[in-house]
């Protein structure tokens, strides 16, 4: 079978991570889309890229596999994928810990004013009393979405202390804490953590009602998807002083230099990279070559996305 690999790393590196005796490993000779196009007609297997940069858009007559190596897919067209009854697999929980981990030094961040401090001190100044904190201790935090980063976060902010809720789409009777509606959620927390999938009904989910709706001095941590917030009216609530806010992903990635973002009082900016621990990229090589194993042993893929029987067939 022919592996093509379209995560930028060199091409010896590829091989010796994800490479096997029955594989071919390629990848696109430059970076653009037109390659990747130009490649899936002529490859068995895909192992997906985990920037934004490149996407498998149609996986053609002879695709039967695609692993994507993040626990998101946006980059992957699930529904041409299952329209030729292609299996898509992420690689579900890899990066947990390392999101959910992110997520709470954001808000201690925050919370503590850690940057302005450091900023200060480096400005020649001393505020030891003047910044001002707050503990994070004894505040209600909601989580929205309730995957595995969502409830990696849940286990850290109730281990330190705080009253923890959370919101998605479906109901998890076996969460680790308790479900509000969404309203709810946004009018009592005074931590606000987004780390739910995008799709048609999260894109845009945290708009202006919804940052209206949300506590005066209230905190949003965003380690989902950029598109998750609509970032014109974060702006506004930023500007107006209601909230701070910390994101790790934007709605266009790498950042726009001329981002009214990088501007932005009381934002906390991090370039996407809650989920790139060494322990988590171990865990993502890990669980995307198993998976490739899988296909060449004829036994069922794991962590299939769109429904799609796991045992994988050869189409061409």
């Amino acid at each position: 079978m022919r592996l093509l690999a379209l995560p930028p790393l060199p091409y010896e590196l590829l091989r010796t991570l994800f490479g096997d005796p029955r594989l071919e490993v390629v990848m696109p000779p430059v970076r653009t889309q037109e390659h990747v196009d130009a490649l899936l007609p002529e490859v068995d297997l895909v192992l997906g890229d985990w920037t934004p940069q490149l996407s498998v858009r149609d996986p053609g007559q002879r695709v039967c596999f695609v692993q994507q190596p993040s626990a998101g897919v946006d980059g992957i067209d699930l529904d041409a994928c299952s329209a030729a009854r292609v299996p898509v697999s992420n690689c579900a929980g890899a990066n947990a810990v390392s999101v959910a981990e992110w997520c709470l030094s954001a808000t201690l961040a925050l919370l503590r004013k850690t940057v302005d401090a450091d900023q200060a001190v480096r400005r020649g100044e001393w505020p030891q009393t003047s910044l001002g904190g707050r503990e994070l201790r004894g505040l209600k935090v909601g989580i929205i979405g309730m995957g595995a980063i969502g409830r990696a976060a849940a286990e850290l902010y109730t281990a330190v202390g705080c009253q923890v809720v959370y919101w998605s789409r479906s109901a998890h009777p076996d969460a680790p804490v308790p479900a509000e509606s969404l309203h709810q959620l946004a009018s009592t927390s005074d931590v606000v953590v987004l780390v739910i999938a995008l799709g048609d009904q999260t894109r845009g989910l945290v708009d202006t009602s919804f940052l209206a709706t949300m506590k005066p001095g209230a905190v949003l941590i965003n380690g989902a998807r950029g598109e998750v917030v609509e970032e014109l009216a974060l702006l506004h609530a930023l500007a107006e002083g209601r909230l701070t806010a910390a994101t790790d992903v934007y709605a266009v990635e790498p950042l726009p230099e001329d981002s009214s973002l990088r501007q932005a009082e009381g934002l906390l900016l991090s370039p996407h990279m809650a989920g790139s621990t060494v322990e988590a990229a171990m865990r993502i090589v890990a669980q995307s070559k198993a998976n490739l194993v899988r296909v060449l042993d004829g036994l069922p893929v794991v962590d299939v996305v769109n429904g799609q029987d796991p045992l994988v067939r050869k189409r061409a």
